[in-house]
């Protein structure tokens, strides 16, 4: 009798072990159907008609800047029609919101090849891509990686906060993008994104060091110890390496002319453009300051105020105390703010454009924070408010400002650090002033709406705003700032 293969060998193992006796690590059943529903294949004949969007922890262990090692979040974008991941991104913290909301215009923006890549690497040196005929509709892609560029029609998600918040799905509509929810409890609605997870794991992150595995039987003797890469560093990696996947042919991806040959996810897309067309987005900062969160406030006699912040510029001055054109909003104003750096907010004035109001402490403190930060120094403050709103705004500066030179002397607390570490070195692409160049940036976002206060802070768990990463040792690597590409253009 012909021994068994090896896949059936493990299916009899699986069955025949007891819990503790194998450390086969979690097991979760997948039905075929559920309630009924038979289990279809997700189709799509045109690049962006459905992009399935999820989010997971990278089986990788990473350097935080607090010190601590931690499997950073990875949320991607991935196209059905093509198999093209579109969008990767690395958080060293929980995903928010507003983090989703910017991958989308991760994927309408040619990402530029890095100069130390392969000539391979770029647009105009694929030959699956017709280079030539995109230059001449978008000439961003000149100097452009060789992945495709694709603005979603719809987006698939499940059912999770991040993506059915108000901030996601307000820039979904901004790009004109559908979102269709997962039906609950049925994983193969997005069985294209689930299996892109794995493809990860098995091509880029069992060859990292700090590689964790999927569970203890998959991991390595000294994973501490081999761990070495920045959330940078890693995503320097990972958005190279997305570049040779979509150089390998997919198994799933079969031409009509051609049924026996497996494409490359830049073939389809190369192939699908033909018949479908491409259309260039052209986003700049602007674009990206609409996809902020939104909250509503009024502009009293001192300008706007936002949880003890006050902000204000001379050309408030004729809209003080008057109500906006928005009556659905009882006249408050539309204000767009940045969960990384509360040190500036944007508010829409009667022409239509978001300008930019700065705090009126922004050049005492220079660096950006959160307003989880903001509520820290409000606990620690000596005295309440009270009643001088100004002086007590005042004595929350200084005291953020001493906060913020302890921790660079290094003679802060753990949690200062660490407090400090989720708001610096990662770049949210916004708008800038010329006269006030600000680096907006932070890690952790904490999302906030017109119905927030300040007391609903500790509604947010810490429990994943422990750190953030280091800034990369070297100019090799770096994360893409989608802006800073946008206003090369």
């Amino acid at each position: 009798m012909p021994a068994p293969s090896q896949a059936t060998l493990y299916r009899l193992v699986t069955a025949l072990a007891r819990p503790g006796e194998l450390p086969t690590g979690p097991v979760r059943p997948i039905p075929a159907s559920f309630d009924g529903r038979a289990f279809t294949p997700t189709t799509a004949l045109r690049p962006g008609e459905q992009v399935q969007v999820d989010t997971t922890r990278l089986d990788v262990l990473a350097l935080f800047d607090d010190g601590t090692l931690a499997r950073p979040e990875l949320t991607i974008a991935i196209d059905v029609a093509t198999r093209a991941i579109l969008a990767a991104v690395l958080c060293p913290s929980a995903t928010k919101a507003v983090d989703a909301a910017l991958l989308l215009a991760e994927m309408a923006v040619p990402h530029p090849a890095r100069p130390t890549w392969p000539s391979i690497l770029r647009m105009d040196h694929a030959p699956a891509l017709p280079h030539q005929q995109l230059t001449t509709l978008d000439e961003r892609l000149a100097g452009a990686a060789a992945r495709p560029v694709v603005l979603p029609e719809t987006i698939i998600v499940d059912r999770g906060k991040v993506f059915v918040s108000r901030a996601f799905t307000a820039a979904c509509e901004s790009l004109g993008i559908s979102v269709q929810p997962a039906p609950p409890f049925a994983p193969t609605a997005k069985g294209i994104v689930e299996r892109a997870f794995g493809t990860i794991n098995h091509l880029f992150c069992q060859h990292m060091p700090g590689y964790t595995g999927s569970d203890v039987t998959r991991r390595g003797p000294d994973t501490e110890k081999d761990a070495c890469y920045s959330v940078p560093q890693l995503q320097d990696l990972l958005d190279e390496w997305l570049v040779h996947y979509h150089h390998r042919p997919h198994e799933g991806l079969r031409h009509p002319l051609m049924p026996r040959k497996a494409l490359t996810p830049n073939q389809m897309w190369a192939a699908l453009v033909a018949v479908a067309g491409h259309v260039p987005v052209p986003l700049t900062g602007h674009d990206y300051l609409e996809l902020l969160p939104v909250r509503w406030q009024a502009i009293t006699a001192s300008g706007i105020r936002i949880h003890h912040r006050t902000y204000d510029a001379d050309l408030l001055a004729p809209y003080r105390g008057q109500p906006s054109p928005i009556t659905a909003r009882s006249g408050k104003w539309e204000i767009h703010h940045n969960p990384h750096d509360v040190r500036q907010i944007w508010v829409r004035l009667p022409d239509g454009e978001l300008t930019e109001i700065p705090w009126i402490h922004r050049d005492h403190v220079h660096q950006p924070f959160d307003d989880r930060t903001w509520q820290h120094i409000r606990t620690l403050a000596l005295h309440g408010n009270s009643g001088d709103a100004e002086q007590y705004e005042a004595d929350l500066t200084d005291a953020l400002d001493q906060l913020m030179r302890r921790v660079h002397s290094g003679h802060a607390t753990k949690t200062e650090q660490a407090l400090l570490a989720r708001t610096t070195h990662v770049p949210l692409p916004t708008a800038r002033d010329p006269q006030h160049d600000s680096a907006p940036g932070a890690d952790n976002p904490t999302e906030w709406d017109e119905d927030d206060s300040i007391d609903d802070l500790d509604d947010h768990p810490d429990t994943e705003d422990d750190g953030t990463d280091l800034p990369a040792p070297y100019t090799g690597f770096g994360l893409y700032d989608a802006y800073e590409e946008a206003d090369k253009w």
